[in-house]
């Protein structure tokens, strides 16, 4: 016989499965998405078998996308003295969730599209005018606004949490 799910549960079901199909727009697999609204909404710390049995993946996929995480500084691994297993636990402030995500994105992908750009500009410096001109001048163009969107964000998440939303308001209107 099942039983009913609280509804907490019911709409923690409901955020793991949207968090999912979130976490592709900034830069992870959905699994991976999914583990981290399970841990982030965990009440405790949880091993890789119940992250397996909740979400009904395989070990493998559980374990490498729980490794992701911790690499990525979203969830910390949890030792029980005593106990071989390992835990895990998801940062659950938000704002500390927001600058994670934003330096690992910088790290993996603003960077290195900055260092293809001022190669690709630095490969083109001499080209006379025409088209390799104008591709040199876009390549420079790129990275100016890159490293124009690099200053702000970098801004922002050295803020405190009330005071980037106080900044983000007056800027907004």
């Amino acid at each position: 016989m099942s039983k009913e799910l609280p509804p907490w549960e019911k709409a923690r079901e409901e955020f793991v499965a949207q968090w999912g199909s979130l976490g592709t727009q900034w830069g992870i697999n959905r699994t991976m998405a999914q583990i981290h609204a399970l841990l982030m909404t965990a009440p405790q710390p949880m091993s890789t078998d119940e992250v397996m049995e909740k979400l009904q993946i395989s070990r493998g996929n559980a374990h490498t996308n729980l490794k992701d995480l911790v690499s990525w500084n979203l969830v910390r691994i949890i030792t029980h003295k005593g106990d071989r297993k390992e835990y895990f636990e998801a940062e659950k402030d938000v704002w500390k969730i927001f600058i994670t995500i934003s330096k690992e994105r910088k790290r993996r992908e603003i960077e290195p599209a900055i260092h293809l750009l001022r190669d690709c500009a630095a490969q083109t410096k001499d080209e006379p005018a025409g088209p390799g001109r104008d591709f040199h001048q876009q390549m420079k163009e790129l990275d100016e606004f890159l490293s124009f969107g690099i200053k702000v964000a970098d801004t922002v998440i050295t803020m405190k949490h009330a005071s980037a939303l106080q900044w983000a308001m007056r800027l907004l209107g």
